[in-house]
């Protein structure tokens, strides 16, 4: 039962707040600077998750180059594309919501507490760090070859 509610409050109880914020704010500054405030924010959320999109790219691609997993960067990827939608959907609850996911910080820190929660991290450690482990990458030992 808890999911069906999730569901109708997402596809049912958003789209009417927001349908309702938008008529508000067009009875208050009118229906053609509504429009072109809608239109406004989905252009400059584009170009700001364009560009971001592209710093990231360029992170993953660095990170590969350690030869490491991008992980934290293939997440903020991620995220990056749902505020890319956010920001596209005509509503300003949904651009309020794609603006803040744009926000480096926030974004890292959601990544973070997810990743905790998944029990991916432990709480209080942080994202991971590149280099993490034992210095030169090698771990010293014995071994034996049973054959």
């Amino acid at each position: 039962m808890p999911a069906l509610i999730l569901f109708l409050l997402l596809f049912v109880g958003a789209p009417l707040v927001e349908l309702y914020l938008l008529i508000e704010v067009g009875t208050r500054i009118g229906a053609l600077p509504t429009i072109a405030l809608s239109i406004f924010t989905a252009l400059l959320g584009g170009a700001l998750v364009r560009w971001q999109g592209l710093s990231v790219l360029f992170r993953v691609r660095e990170v590969a180059a350690r030869d490491e997993v991008p992980a934290i960067e293939m997440l903020e990827g991620l995220v990056l594309f749902a505020a890319g939608a956010l920001l596209l959907l005509p509503g300003l609850i949904t651009d309020a919501v794609g603006f803040l996911l744009l926000v480096t910080p926030l974004r890292r820190a959601l990544i973070v507490r997810w990743l905790q929660h998944r029990g991916v991290l432990r709480p209080g450690a942080g994202a991971p760090h590149a280099g993490a482990g034992p210095p030169g990458g090698y771990i010293e030992g014995e071994y034996r070859r049973d054959d």
